[in-house]
This record gives structure tokens, sequence and C-alpha cells, in this order.
């Protein structure tokens, strides 16, 4: 730990992707590293970011909109948090840390920002607000009638309007 100070001891950032395959795709895991679509969203550099601890992954693509941004917000906590430390201490640039900023800096040694377990809430209906009499599948089944059916009903109430015999 003492080693890689100011870094983190767990490594550098990582996105959070779902794993291939039916069976684990449900859950999310730390990935390889981030997108260069994600990086550019956020507003890091390729170069920028491998050297303040975030890990870049240029063959990994983006198929989820919901994960993109979840990612790019990841970035985005992540620089808010970060505090750089001057590369000449004589001459420290506007985005790098003064000298009381870098003595106040703790290092840390878990993960870095660890993912947040989401919690699944269902909603709960009382059973008297259900009506037992209808049934699902013959509703579905009236409806998908009714929709193949249409033009043929269309077409025979013009044919009976049209008849000669139509006026009873």
């Amino acid at each position: 730990a003492v080693r890689v100070f100011p870094r983190p001891v767990a490594g550098p950032l990582r996105p959070v992707v779902h794993p291939p395959t039916v069976r684990y795709n449900s859950k999310v895991r730390l990935g390889r590293g981030f997108t260069l679509e994600e990086l550019k969203a956020a507003g890091v550099s390729k170069h920028v970011a491998l050297s303040i601890g975030i890990a870049v992954d240029h063959r990994r693509t983006n198929k989820s909109d919901k994960s993109f941004k979840a990612n790019v917000q990841r970035l985005k906590e992540y620089k808010s948090k970060l505090v750089l430390f001057p590369r000449d201490a004589k001459k420290p640039k506007a985005s790098e840390a003064t000298a009381e900023e870098q003595a106040k800096v703790a290092q840390i040694t878990g993960d870095v920002l660890p993912i947040k377990e989401r919690v699944s809430k269902l909603e709960t209906i009382k059973l008297s607000t259900i009506d037992a009499k209808a049934s699902a599948y013959t509703t579905l089944r009236k409806a998908r009638s009714d929709a193949r059916l249409v033009g043929i009903r269309k077409k025979r109430a013009e044919e009976k309007k049209n008849a000669p015999g139509a006026a009873k």
C-alpha cells in the first residue's frame, strides 16, 4: 500500500458489466475496462484515463444504453472525488491539488467505487382488486382475433350496407 500511495490499493477503476450467457447475465460484475465511447462521454481521453487510474478496454463495445449511461455516471463520480497530485510541486496546475488538500488525502484500501446492490421492489396489490372472472388468456385471444379479422368484418359491413335487399 505504501508503494502505490496515493493510488487505490485495489487497482484502477473498472466498469460495471453484465456477464455473458443466460445463467449469469441477470447479475453485474466489474469488467476489464471502460470503452472509448464511455471515456469520451465522460470527457476523459484514453491516455489521461490510464494515468489517473481508470482501466481502458479498447475491444469492449456498448450494447445497452442503460449500461453505457451507468458507466459514464461512474466515471463522472470518480472524477469528482479524484485528487490529482501535481507532477511539479513548485508549479501546480489549476486542476491539481494544493498542499493542504494533499495532506487530507487518505488512501482507498477497498474497491474503488464498489458496486451498489440493486434492491428490487415488488408491487403488492390486494386480491379483491383483481377480477377473478376475467381470464388473461381469453382476453388476449379475443384481442388477437379482433386484430386479425378487422379487414374482413369491414368488408362484410360495406357489402351488407350496399346490398339491394338491405332496406328491411
